[in-house]
């Protein structure tokens, strides 16, 4: 079944809140979930929604800014792109990831994410020193 528009910007809202606040809201994502989560150096998955939930926290509990860079809708769902910005142990920490997302009405039923993995301001000034980028 195709996921509407209101689907779509209804479950990436929640996404995006979730991401910043670290609390998942209601609706987020089914009983059932599964995601497959890929990291620079490792790969996890889990099958459960509050397992999704739990995951996400045991790897990155701190809420942060999100700046949502492109959402482009799939027939079952949307992939984002996105970078976040957080603090942890009074560094500022960055990092870009994708994130598929199968929809089951506005709840994410499947997830697949893509990180370039937790940059601290050593390794972002390092980059900034290094890099000029076309577009931010």
């Amino acid at each position: 079944m195709t996921a509407t528009r209101t689907e779509v910007d209804t479950a990436v809202a929640r996404l995006v809140q979730w991401l910043e606040t670290g609390v998942a809201p209601a609706g987020l994502v089914t009983e059932d979930a599964f995601a497959d989560l890929t990291f620079p150096q490792w790969r996890v998955q889990v099958q459960g929604g509050q397992e999704l939930i739990t995951a996400r926290h045991d790897v990155h509990p701190q809420p942060g800014q999100v700046r949502v860079e492109r959402v482009d809708r799939t027939e079952r769902g949307f992939t984002v792109e996105f970078e976040e910005r957080w603090v942890d142990a009074g560094q500022k920490w960055y990092c870009r990831e994708q994130v598929r997302c199968d929809l089951r009405g506005d709840a994410i039923a499947e997830l697949s994410l893509y990180c370039t993995g937790d940059w601290d301001e050593a390794r972002v000034a390092e980059h900034a020193a290094a890099v000029s980028l076309i577009r931010s």
